[in-house]
């Protein structure tokens, strides 16, 4: 990781966007019965087994889906003079499939480790909130299962993938097929289809259940294939597929998932359904409530999807109020037909700001950066590149007018529902490259992005940079098309990018006009004007001397005074850091900051098991703890929830050394009533220097400067 690679250093130095339908394997749809029961809590263990399986049948960990030579359910092109976005999709059908103010709801629950790591089963919890739901011939819910090692109750089997029927209070099991990964856009097609011929409504939805990691990863991992999940495209795949045999569009699709509410999601969706629900943040606790929507749709039948939507979001932020973890909510619901509108005019405003981007784009990389961004995206927690697309709407409009692209994006947002946390969130993210994860991750974007201008942009950003700061000029063949092969861009190639990160830390892209050292002001530098233009963050770190040999990491700070105008920037630093209750210093990663306050996330082991704490700190050094996060997995799948310490949880910070080893500290017992505190560093010799990054990620490391602290509590410098 690059914070360790940043410790040794210094210490050494001191579209065509086809929706591709694909042949289905046959699957066995013996074995309907019309088994009647309730969800219990589960009484003794399914015997089966605990091996994790693999399946490779669906190729899709790049971002490509199952086959290619099949029918578009939507294309995208631009003008070759104008560059105007034409958005042309399969016919918007609208003849009701089923009985007047019927319902049916489709729900593909994934239940991975949210059933079968916890105590109760999330996948559990919210079946029983379906049956609860008051009774109505009128309305459904319908629901697959898969997806989990273990079902914490006595009724869904881990050995096949089960259908149920519920209604009025009840449920049975109706189909069962072989056991596949809900992964694969067969699974989910196959699922649809037979849902949408055997449970036809006026009215139908779709909600995808499970975890989700934003628009490169997708949603529903399933824990029994190597975690294998449904990308976007793959989930367009399906959908085309299902929607073949429709006469009508769904009326909703939404994701009981975490990071899904995105501008990607949506263009993929706005083909099939009228409405999209989706948080651009994490889901915190167990999600939706259903029993609010069966409740709902028993007594208004007649309800379209914008008015469902609005109990979906309401109810979803009470659930989370009632945990005390509403403040980092957010939920959309987004009217499908206003989408296209919003498209266009977003890629009039990226191929205004990919021009402007030959003037100042450290300007435009900045301002990027400090929009509203979700889940985690920091170097404990990982990245998920889930950004505010309002917000960088907002914040880049001095090089691009974005009035007409905020407008339209307020006009397909029905209902937008947000804590405190993310009061200005605008309802859709869009993917941006914070921190590039993967060697493919731009590829599988190329397939997803709805404008090539901001394709372009993010390219230049996240793939290196020639010697003038440039990478390749625009993707577009002679159609105006530019991706071909359902989605995967054939113009990307690695070889062409003739920049190579320095791995030492020295981007050649910083550079000084006054060096890194010691004033009578403090440690600070100044950046050239050249390399002004090339500089999107400057950070600070600081280091314990453990002893004559070993430092120890004590992280991130944000305590800098800088000029973006002049280059100048200094530390502001006075001697004061994040600990635990007994004193014990945690090591601090900025994760998110606001006007008036900073949320710093603090790698640690609780109760024996690796995790982050997160932390707020405002103006005033007031400290929040707002719990733990596990952060992204190695597959992209973003943990659900932020959890609240309990009192005799066991607390013990993890510290990065000089050598890329690790060790833990004092261990300390969290009680009913603690808080975190701001204190001055004890008695030592400490190390402060600077990380400064170019917009295109690679980094400029200063020498430290040495600091110590006596024990009266002075510091002094040099």
């Amino acid at each position: 990781m690059k914070k360790k690679a940043f410790l040794a250093l210094l210490l050494s130095v001191a579209m065509c966007f086809s929706a591709c339908d694909l042949e289905l394997e046959e699957s066995d749809t013996s074995g309907s019965t019309t088994q009647s029961t309730t969800i219990t809590e589960k009484e003794t263990d399914e015997t089966t087994s605990s091996e994790t399986k693999t399946d490779n049948s669906d190729a899709k960990k790049d971002g490509k889906s199952d086959s290619s030579d099949s029918e578009s359910g939507f294309t995208m092109s631009v003008d070759g003079s104008s560059g105007t976005l034409n958005v042309t999709r399969a016919k918007k059908k609208s003849t009701s499939m089923g009985e007047e103010a019927s319902w049916t709801i489709f729900v593909y629950l994934c239940g991975t480790d949210l059933e079968s790591e916890d105590e109760n089963g999330m996948a559990t919890d919210d079946l029983d909130q379906m049956i609860q739901a008051k009774g109505s011939d009128k309305v459904r819910f319908v629901v697959q299962t898969g997806g989990t090692s273990a079902w914490m109750n006595n009724v869904v089997s881990n050995s096949a993938c089960e259908r149920y029927l519920i209604q009025k209070q009840d449920i049975k099991l109706v189909d069962s097929v072989p056991l596949k990964s809900m992964g694969k856009a067969s699974t989910l097609s196959d699922f649809l289809s037979w849902g949408v011929e055997n449970y036809p409504a006026e009215k139908m939805g779709v909600v995808f259940w499970n975890h989700g990691g934003g628009s490169i990863t997708g949603a529903c991992f399933d824990e029994l294939y190597n975690d294998d999940s449904l990308s976007l495209l793959e989930i367009n795949e399906a959908l085309s597929k299902t929607y073949e045999n429709m006469t009508d569009r769904f009326e909703f699709i939404g994701f009981d998932c975490c990071l899904m509410g995105s501008v990607e999601s949506a263009n993929i969706l706005a083909t099939y359904a009228r409405y999209f629900y989706g948080s651009e943040e994490l889901e915190p606790g167990y999600g939706w409530n259903y029993t609010k929507i069966g409740d709902y749709l028993a007594e208004n039948n007649n309800a379209d999807g914008a008015a469902l939507g609005k109990v979906v979001a309401d109810s979803f932020y009470a659930e989370c109020e009632a945990i005390w973890q509403e403040s980092e909510c957010t939920f959309t619901i987004v009217d499908l037909d206003k989408f296209d509108e919003f498209a266009v005019a977003f890629n009039d405003y990226a191929k205004a700001l990919y021009e402007a981007a030959s003037g100042d784009l450290a300007g435009i990389v900045r301002g990027v950066q400090s929009a509203d961004n979700f889940g985690g995206n920091n170097r404990s927690e990982g990245y998920t590149n889930m950004v505010d697309v309002g917000g960088i709407l907002k914040n880049c409009s001095s090089y691009a007018d974005g009035t007409a692209a905020l407008q339209a994006l307020k006009n397909c947002i029905v209902y937008n529902k947000n804590g405190e946390t993310h009061a200005g969130a605008s309802g859709l993210s869009i993917y941006y490259p914070l921190e590039v994860q993967g060697s493919n991750e731009i590829s599988i974007f190329s397939g997803v992005c709805i404008s090539p201008y901001y394709l372009s942009l993010v390219d230049m950003v996240a793939r290196g940079h020639s010697d003038t700061g440039y990478t390749n000029d625009m993707f577009f063949d002679d159609h105006g098309d530019w991706f071909s092969d359902n989605g995967s861009n054939d113009y990307f190639d690695d070889s062409y990018f003739d920049y190579d990160y320095d791995e030492e830390g020295e981007s050649s892209l910083i550079t000084f006009s006054q060096k890194p050292s010691s004033t009578q002001d403090g440690f600070g530098f100044v950046l050239s004007h050249d390399s002004l233009e090339y500089t999107a963050s400057v950070i600070a770190y600081v280091f314990y001397e453990l002893d004559d040999e070993t430092l120890i990491c004590l992280g991130e700070t944000d305590d800098i005074i800088g000029d973006w105008d002049t280059g100048a920037f200094q530390d502001n630093f006075q001697g004061y850091w994040l600990c635990l209750p007994s004193g014990d210093l945690l090591t601090t990663y900025i994760a998110d900051y606001g006007d008036d306050y900073t949320v710093y996330t603090c790698p640690i082991l609780l109760n024996g098991e690796e995790t982050n704490l997160r932390v707020r700190q405002y103006l005033d050094y007031s400290v929040v703890v707002e719990g733990t996060w596990d952060g992204i997995g190695e597959g992209g799948c973003s943990d659900r929830e932020i959890r609240p310490l309990q009192a005799g949880d066991k607390i013990e910070p993890i510290y990065y050394l000089d050598d890329d080893s690790d060790m833990t500290g004092d261990s300390y017992k969290w009680k009913k009533g603690d808080e975190l505190d701001y204190a001055y560093l004890p008695e030592g010799n400490y190390y402060y220097g600077f990380e400064i990054d170019d917009v295109y990620g690679d980094y400029y490391i200063t020498d430290c400067e040495i600091f110590t602290i006596d024990r009266n509590g002075d510091i002094y410098f040099g």
